[in-house]
């Protein structure tokens, strides 16, 4: 079992979930139960993927995990690009952006090092 406390794809999760959190009151009151629900439900499934992953027993099974968190990551920069295109809401999204695109290379890469590991 790994400790996905230690693991730097699950902070950076945390971190941006957290961001994400703090920045929902920007959404408008109607958009509750809409995109803001759905961009924070796909924010939570990173880090939690990433964590529920650490509890498996075999790579295998991790790696599906963290494909899922990768899945989640591209979710939310798909409901983050139609916030910024419809005008939602203003906010930076250079650096939401810049955040997602960093965790899913981050992800991206220990997960393929996770199966260079399985195949030895």
């Amino acid at each position: 079992m790994r400790n996905f406390r230690e693991l730097e794809i699950w902070k950076k999760g945390i971190e941006l979930t957290i961001i994400l959190y703090q920045q929902s009151d920007l959404f408008p009151k109607e958009e509750t139960y809409g995109l803001k629900s759905q961009v924070l439900r796909a924010a939570v499934s990173i880090p939690v993927n990433i964590s529920e992953g650490c509890s498996r027993s075999s790579n295998k099974e991790f790696i599906r995990f963290l494909e899922i968190a990768i899945g989640s990551a591209f979710e939310l920069e798909t409901h983050l690009i139609i916030i910024k295109e419809i005008d939602l809401f203003k906010a930076d999204f250079d650096e939401l952006f810049s955040r997602i695109h960093t965790l899913q290379s981050k992800i991206n890469a220990f997960r393929n090092s996770v199966k260079k590991f399985d195949k030895k």
